[in-house]
């Protein structure tokens, strides 16, 4: 006798069979990738038996103020030698007095001046290699004018983890919590950062890092030609460099509290906005493998927001798949996430989670489809 199959397939199911798929794509992302730094053992390495002679690298162009609130901080960690360098980049307000003011105080604290009569024609980048040629020491510490670092053991922590054969330190720098929503998206998306190329370098494959908290030694940095390949671009020291230069076996993360460094944020949308577009902007250069791996996380989660709401309304009646998918990707979010944002001190934000990550996605999407090509005129 004969079987009759009645198969009838509707069009409308396929956006529920999409969804499933990104769901997979974001477990991968959330479970094996971010899942590495959730298990990670916070380590300190201010007790290394090797305490190398640093020198800490800073750039300043029309930075009086931070440099009056934050380059003491910098100025009296308590390490056995160390020298800070301050290039002064062409500054008009009054930095370089106040640099005087420093170096009749600080023995420790010397000062690079770069003069233009014109107008403001390199980046950041040249600063940045006119204070690494004057540095004394093998090991380089960058940080910003606007910097803070948390605690007087900063420097062991970060000189620390550069033992051995490792040639990189990633750091990690969030920034100051002030009220209000813009901060609280500014706060998750440097959290978001940090968890992706920490635990990227966790696996060996590290990516990025940023300047505000970053280490390599001289002999690295010179190796590599310092910023040669991307010097035509104005943002890049530090995710670009570390981009080229980082393998396998050189790079180590620092993230016990005391390594940490507190950055002033933005405070208005335009300025963050601005950012973000540099950011896109340097991230074109990254390696083939890691603009893939880096647009697959991005696109896959867009698309995941984004079929939630197509499969409900193209066939309402399926309505809990769409529910189930979303539900299971924050369970196994909260899950992982609670313990990177406990290492990372920003577990105020997880109970902001499914508005911030959601915002987060689309914010960071569309800003660098406007910007990617963008070419920046700002010093940094």
């Amino acid at each position: 006798m004969p079987f009759n199959f009645d198969i009838s397939f509707n069009y409308f199911h396929i956006p529920y069979g999409l969804l499933l798929l990104l769901l997979l794509f974001q477990l991968y992302f959330i479970l094996f990738v971010y899942g590495r730094l959730s298990r990670y053992k916070v380590k300190s390495y201010q007790e290394a038996t090797e305490k190398p002679a640093v020198s800490v690298i800073i750039c300043a162009h029309n930075e009086q103020e931070n440099l009056q609130q934050y380059l003491g901080s910098i100025l009296e960690q308590e390490y056995p030698e160390f020298e800070v360098i301050v290039v002064n980049d062409c500054s008009s307000d009054e930095t370089k007095w106040v640099l005087k003011e420093f170096s009749s105080r600080y023995a420790h604290l010397r000062v690079v001046e770069i003069k233009e009569h014109i107008q403001l024609k390199h980046s950041k980048k040249f600063a940045l290699t006119m204070g690494i040629k004057a540095a004394k020491h093998g090991l380089l510490l960058m940080t910003d004018a606007d910097c803070q670092p948390m605690s007087r053991q900063w420097l062991a922590e970060m000189a620390g983890a550069l033992q051995g054969k490792k040639e990189l330190v990633l750091g990690y720098s969030p920034y100051f919590k002030y009220p209000g929503f813009l901060n609280k998206l500014i706060r998750f998306e440097t959290t978001h950062t940090a968890m992706s190329y920490l635990a990227y370098a966790l696996k060996g494959d590290a990516y990025m890092g940023v300047g505000r908290n970053l280490a390599y030694t001289k002999e690295l940095f010179f190796k590599g030609k310092g910023f040669n390949a991307h010097m035509h671009i104005k943002s890049g020291d530090d995710d670009l460099f570390v981009n080229a230069n980082a393998n396998r076996n050189n790079v180590e993360i620092a993230i016990h509290p005391d390594a940490f460094v507190e950055s002033a944020p933005k405070t208005t949308w335009k300025s963050y906005y601005k950012q973000k577009a540099r950011h896109a902007g340097a991230s074109v250069l990254y390696k083939a493998r890691h603009k893939s791996m880096l647009g697959i996380q991005l696109i896959s989660a867009v698309l995941f927001y984004s079929l939630l709401l197509v499969s409900v309304i193209l066939l309402p009646s399926f309505w809990y798949v769409a529910l189930a998918a979303y539900l299971i990707r924050l369970f196994c979010q909260l899950l992982v996430f609670r313990a990177i944002y406990r290492k990372l001190q920003v577990s105020d934000l997880l109970v902001w989670l499914p508005i911030l990550d959601l915002y987060y996605y689309f914010y960071i999407c569309f800003n660098g489809l406007f910007n990617r090509n963008k070419k920046l005129k700002s010093w940094k």
